[in-house]
């Protein structure tokens, strides 16, 4: 059982890494999909009880954000994975302009959230950490976490 946990600011290729790599054997959990925290919280809730392995597509930009799913995926026997995107503001701006219309993010939006961006570390309870970069042709260089990030 595993929950995966990506951090990182908005239009920095944490949807299309999950498409990428785990489409096929994690359930998403995306506030942008489903909207609410309750519902969220709902969804998780049947994760946990069904042993399904999870990733949680939100930006968790900070440890408390973070908490939030690793307390209870630990308590119920879970892994805990983190996968930390690059997150420069200026070129996650530059990728968000090139979104269709109804998937851009303000740009303040993702300015703000770089503003409130918190490294991860195995302190908060990841059994593994890695580092993601967006690669040329829309691929993704994976790297095992270095804490001098």
């Amino acid at each position: 059982m595993n929950l995966v946990i990506f951090m990182g600011i908005q239009a920095t290729g944490k949807s299309s890494f999950f498409r990428e790599r785990f489409f096929r054997t994690h359930v998403r959990l995306n506030l942008d999909m489903l909207k609410t925290r309750r519902r969220e919280s709902l969804l998780f809730a049947a994760c946990l009880a069904g042993k399904a392995a999870t990733v949680v597509d939100n930006t968790n930009l900070t440890r408390l954000d973070r908490a939030r799913y690793i307390e209870p995926a630990r308590q119920a026997g879970f892994s805990a994975h983190g996968y930390f995107f690059e997150s420069k503001s200026v070129e996650a701006v530059a990728r968000n302009l090139g979104r269709g219309e109804d998937e851009r993010v303000p740009e303040l939006a993702i300015r703000g959230s770089a503003r409130k961006l918190e490294l991860p570390s195995r302190g908060e309870g990841f059994d593994k950490l890695y580092f993601v970069k967006l690669a040329g042709g829309g691929s993704f260089i994976v790297e095992d976490w270095r804490d001098e990030l």
